[in-house]
């Protein structure tokens, strides 16, 4: 089986990160500090809505200061890795399913460079195929582009989406794929509510989870 991943939310808590990163951009904009739960709120749809909704805060639409934060995001991302930590049991999932054979892959609206850099720090680059990130192809999720780009690269087989989040659910079923849905990410919406092919919240269960996902022979 394949089995694709979205990262930031699924993975790794990337928020504490990615709020410092904000917060950073903020001030040398001069701009005042938002708080966590706010800057998590925005995490999903790739650096550009990141930065809309930073300005948004304040009370701004800049299309040339949006630009310009946007590159000094860019910056600052690839550093970015000192405050993630990895969700209790991903090492060891991801261990036993590539060890019964299954092909992993990353498909995140982070950019390649950033997402390729945290999964190095926390040790899990090498479990992966391929990495698709938000610049990978021109469009992001919730289009199901980067998801079917992902899949064709992990080669042939049933195909398996581990997300967390209602751009992930979105994207899956415009792919038409199946998503197992990661319960303790960075979703809005009640879990419940979002169409899924099964709904995990240990991944010391993800294993069984995609066994009973898996075609009939």
């Amino acid at each position: 089986m394949i089995v694709i991943f979205d990262l930031d939310g699924t993975l790794i808590d990337s928020a504490p990160d990615i709020h410092a990163t904000a917060n950073t951009v903020l001030a040398g904009e001069g701009l005042g500090d938002l708080d966590l739960p706010t800057v998590r709120s925005f995490i999903g749809r790739g650096v550009p809505h990141l930065v809309g909704r930073l300005l948004g805060a304040h009370g701004i639409e800049d299309a040339p200061r949006r630009a310009r934060m946007m590159a000094e995001f860019g910056r600052h991302y690839d550093s970015a890795v000192n405050l993630t930590t990895v969700f209790p049991g991903v090492p060891q999932a991801l261990a036993q399913l590539r060890a019964q054979g299954h092909v992993l892959g990353i498909c995140t609206n982070k950019p390649v460079s950033p997402a390729r850099a945290i999964l190095r720090h926390v040790g899990l680059l090498d479990h992966f195929a391929v990495v698709i990130g938000g610049d990978s192809c021109p469009e992001r999720k919730p289009h199901p582009a980067p998801l079917l780009l992902a899949r064709s690269a992990c080669g042939k087989g049933p195909v398996v989406y581990v997300g967390d989040s209602e751009v992930d659910a979105e994207c899956a079923a415009a792919a038409g794929l199946p998503l197992v849905l990661y319960t303790h990410g960075y979703r809005h919406a009640p879990a419940e509510t979002l169409p899924h092919a099964a709904l995990l919240d240990d991944f010391a269960r993800l294993p069984e989870v995609l066994d009973a996902l898996m075609p009939a022979s």
